[in-house]
């Protein structure tokens, strides 16, 4: 009976899992809900604790190359221990808080690109086992909604999106991560802006929107990137003018002239801009780009957004990528 026991442990005739979220897009900060199904196996265990690890497909360089990789980047406890005997079926609802710092993966129902998942950790008998991955739909907050939907209006173009391993300097964020929206400019800024790319960090009390634009070089003057900083809150975003919120916003970058980066204050933030703001050094101005949702937003909106949360963080990169996933998944089926 013991050696069985060890065998369970080890997951030879040991419980399965299976976690089924419930239907519809979650948004940053907000609850995730859903069901982990359990099936004892041959013998009674112990579950010890049902974990739920957040996880992402990062992009990273390293020197001249670039990589892609799987973060970690929270952990939300479903449940303390309990017995489950052997054969037992057994549903354990849950209600979790995501991080506000939780990317954005579809706008208006159509994919951005942009993989989450969520594994489910069982730990038994000292021993733990991550399940499969389950897909994470994550729709944008009402102020990333506002404020992309006013870049479409202005004639901006949705190229891509993507996770960057690495930090920007000067803001609030949390995760080993951000996410980049790259856009084209609009027929009036094209003059003046080769790309812009657009990072929100939502945090409880409001958000940060980093905007880097790639600005072309005059006649007698070298291209270069200009980074500028906005606030906005949660409340109200309803009775903002976005477009000429937004308007602003472009024609201060466009204006902006020489290498350096500025910082901005919208009337609807929470909080003062601080400071001046750049990329991680170890990350250069030019990102590989993400998969592309191929769709050009025009009066619509565009791309895709960050959050930004406390919380635990865990910047561990794992050893397979989401594309091996699903390649399991389809052999399965």
């Amino acid at each position: 009976m013991v050696f069985k026991r060890l065998l369970g442990a080890l997951g030879v005739g040991g419980p399965s899992v299976d976690t089924v979220l419930d239907d519809g897009p979650v948004r940053p900060g907000g609850p995730l809900t859903g069901q982990v199904h359990l099936e004892g196996g041959s013998a009674d265990c112990e579950i010890e604790q049902i974990t739920l690890e957040l996880v992402a497909r990062v992009e990273a360089e390293h020197g001249d190359e670039e990589h892609e990789g799987v973060v970690a980047f929270d952990r939300l406890m479903v449940s303390g221990g309990f017995r489950l005997a052997e054969g037992e079926r057994r549903s354990v609802p849950f209600t979790v808080t995501l991080p506000w710092e939780t990317p954005i993966t579809e706008l208006y129902g159509q994919p951005l690109g942009v993989a989450l998942g969520i594994r489910t950790e069982l730990a038994v008998a000292g021993a733990k086992d991550k399940g499969d991955l389950d897909p994470l739909r994550v729709a944008p907050l009402p102020a990333q909604e506002g404020v992309l939907e006013a870049l479409g209006q202005l004639g901006f173009g949705f190229k891509s999106a993507d996770l960057e391993l690495g930090r920007i300097h000067g803001t609030g964020q949390t995760l080993p991560f951000y996410q980049e929206i790259e856009l084209s400019p609009a027929p009036q800024y094209a003059h003046a802006l080769n790309e812009v790319e657009v990072t929100f960090l939502a945090a409880p009390g409001g958000m940060e929107v980093v905007l880097e634009a790639d600005k072309r070089g005059g006649l007698f003057s070298e291209g270069h990137d200009a980074v500028n900083r906005f606030t906005v809150g949660h409340e109200g975003v309803e009775h903002v003018d976005w477009n000429a919120e937004v308007g602003s916003w472009v024609q201060q970058m466009v204006e902006h002239h020489g290498g350096g980066h500025a910082a901005g204050h919208s009337g609807y933030a929470p909080h003062q801009g601080q400071g001046l703001h750049h990329h991680d050094a170890s990350h250069g101005g030019h990102h590989r780009s993400g998969p592309s949702t191929g769709a050009v937003v025009a009066g619509a909106a565009a791309g895709v957004a960050v959050g930004v949360a406390g919380g635990f963080v865990a910047a561990e990169v794992i050893d397979e990528v989401f594309d091996d996933e699903e390649d399991e998944e389809d052999q399965e089926d």
